[in-house]
Order: C-alpha cells, then sequence, then structure tokens
C-alpha cells in the first residue's frame, strides 16, 4: 500500500500547498489535500490539519500533526483509532499574533480604551479618565512557553519595571525575564503583580490554577489578561472581583465555556474586555507560513526516523 499524507487544512495558499506536495513526493508519499476528511482519511499514516471524530476511523493513521497548539481534546482516551499514535502540535507558530494581541488589550484596559469608546458612542466629548501605564508596571507572566517570551519582548520596550516569568521548572534559558519562579511560588508573585498575563495550556495541573484565594491575592486595581484557557481561572471569582472594584479590567480570550452563552452575566460585566477566542486564530498569514514550516521541520524528522519536535507528551497534556 502506497504510504499517504492527507491534509485537513482548507485555507491553505497555493504556494504552501506547492511546498507540502512537494516534500511529500520527495519522501515517497501520496499526497491528498481534502475538504471531506472522512472520505479521504481513512488509510492515511500521516494527516495534518485540524482533527474530528474521523480520527477514530483512520485505522492506518501514525502520526497526526495539529495545526493548534492547544491538544487537550485529542488526548482523551478513545480519540484515535490507535492509542499508539503520535500527536504534534504547532506550538511556535502562535506567539507572535497571540503576543501583539497581549499588548493590545493591556493598553486597551489600562488606557482605558473601552470607557472612551462608549463614551464617543455617546457623541461626548469627555478627557478626563485617570489612565494607568505598563511603564513602571509589575508584570507576571504565567505561562513561559512560545507565547509569553514573545509577550516578553514586545512588553519590554515599554520599560516596566520588571517581567517575572512563572512556570512549571522555575527555569527560563531565553533571558527575557528579570526572574522566573516556579508554580509553587504564585502565591508570593501575585501579590506584586500589576499586569498578569496567562498563556497556559488546559492540563490536570493548570486547571483551576488561579484559584478564588489567588485571585484575592492580587493587588486592588490591577489587571488580568488570559489567552490560554478559560479553565486556568475560577470565572465565577473573577466576575466577583471585577463586580466589587477590585480589579480595575480583565481581557479574557478563553471561556470556561464557549461560546459564552447569550444569557450569560458576563457579557455585562463591568471592567471586563472579551474577545471570542481569536488571539490565536490562524488569520494571520505569517501564523499560518510558520504553522507549515513547523510540519514541513517534522515531516522531515519523521521520515529520517528522527524524534518530533513539537511532539505532544501525553502524561503532562502538551
Amino acid at each position: 500500500m502506497a504510504k499517504k499524507l492527507t491534509v485537513v487544512f482548507p485555507s491553505l495558499t497555493d504556494t504552501e500547498r506547492g511546498s507540502i506536495l512537494s516534500a511529500a513526493q520527495s519522501a515517497g508519499y501520496e499526497c491528498v489535500f481534502t475538504a471531506d476528511p472522512e472520505k479521504d482519511t481513512a488509510d492515511a499514516e500521516i494527516i495534518f490539519g485540524y482533527g474530528a471524530d474521523y480520527l477514530r476511523r483512520a485505522k492506518a493513521l501514525r502520526w497526526f500533526c495539529s495545526f493548534s497548539a492547544g491538544v487537550e481534546g485529542y488526548l482523551r482516551p478513545g480519540y484515535f483509532a490507535s492509542p499508539d499514535v503520535l500527536v504534534s502540535n504547532s506550538s511556535g507558530a502562535y506567539g507572535v499574533t497571540i503576543a501583539e494581541h497581549i499588548v493590545m488589550v493591556a493598553l486597551e484596559l489600562m488606557r482605558r480604551q473601552t470607557e472612551y469608546s462608549e463614551i464617543v458612542a455617546r457623541r461626548e466629548w469627555v478627557r478626563n479618565l485617570k489612565i494607568r501605564s505598563l511603564r513602571g508596571a509589575r508584570i507576571t507572566l504565567l505561562g513561559t512557553g512560545d507565547i509569553g517570551r514573545e509577550a516578553a519582548k514586545r512588553l519590554r520596550a515599554f520599560d516596566p519595571e520588571r517581567i517575572v516569568g512563572v512556570n512549571r521548572r522555575g527555569a527560563d534559558s531565553s533571558g527575557l525575564f528579570d526572574g522566573v519562579l516556579q508554580v509553587s511560588e504564585l502565591e508570593k508573585a501575585l501579590p506584586e503583580t500589576d499586569l498578569l498575563i496567562m498563556s497556559l495550556p488546559e492540563t490536570a495541573k493548570t486547571r483551576g490554577i488561579l484559584s478564588a484565594e489567588r485571585l484575592e491575592l492580587m493587588p486592588r486595581g490591577s489587571f488580568i489578561v488570559n489567552v490560554g484557557r478559560g479553565s486556568a481561572i475560577d470565572q465565577p471569582a473573577l466576575e466577583a472581583l471585577l463586580r466589587r472594584g477590585h480589579f480595575s479590567g480583565a481581557a479574557l480570550d478563553v471561556f470556561a465555556e464557549e461560546p459564552i452563552p447569550r444569557e450569560s452575566s458576563l457579557w455585562s460585566c463591568p471592567n471586563l474586555l472579551i474577545t471570542p477566542h481569536i488571539s490565536g486564530n490562524v488569520t494571520l498569514d505569517y501564523t499560518q507560513e510558520r504553522i507549515v514550516g513547523l510540519f514541513l521541520e517534522d515531516f522531515q524528522n519523521y521520515c529520517a526516523g528522527k524524534p518530533l519536535k513539537r511532539l505532544v507528551r501525553r502524561e503532562i497534556g502538551y
């Protein structure tokens, strides 16, 4: 049986399709680009793109490469026809677009742009809202992967007082942080944080990591930005603290339930900036180009019998 690569990625450009096709043919693979994965994936050895129920029926599958960075849904028992399927992600492709989103919403909150937009919509002329600055701010990044590092690069230009990272190991070799703490030291960082940025994947250890008790540790008037997963925050506790005025603002791109139900009280929560999980979409050309480039790099590794650089470790969830 011929070796087969199936690509389930409708938005690819002709150039990107050509790059994948050339690599596949050079390695002796039949390459199929499909908009109907139910029909074209059953006999595929490799699938690149997005996943769905069809993966349970792909009995020849040995490697699934997701164009997403988060892959928690693919790690559930029984998701694939075989438990031995290699799963890789596209971590490293989304840092630029999500970091730009982080800077955008942080400035919107701190400079009270959402309130000024409402003022202008009422055709009023108000100019005296007190604002805050990233200059001199104490910034904590909960998550120091690609997104955290790209955000730190950009935030550094605003001359904050310090940028502290928090991760599993308590270490980072990028040189982008003034210090890096272990997650077990989060309680130490939160009381000294003006702006908390969260970019965590969803794992057993990150669910509920920003509990009601930890939220209370943050200074009155501080800000939160979450671009990771909604499960990381005690959402009702955050909403209650926003309504009490404990926080000056929060920007959430991810939520415990998506889409947010139309009847949810979150829609009317004061000082909450809502975006519909768009910070890391494949809507920036650079992001898609990077996703394809990362896949081609790991395709070469796979064909050469080398380890995949973005292989997901099921035991930790990313």
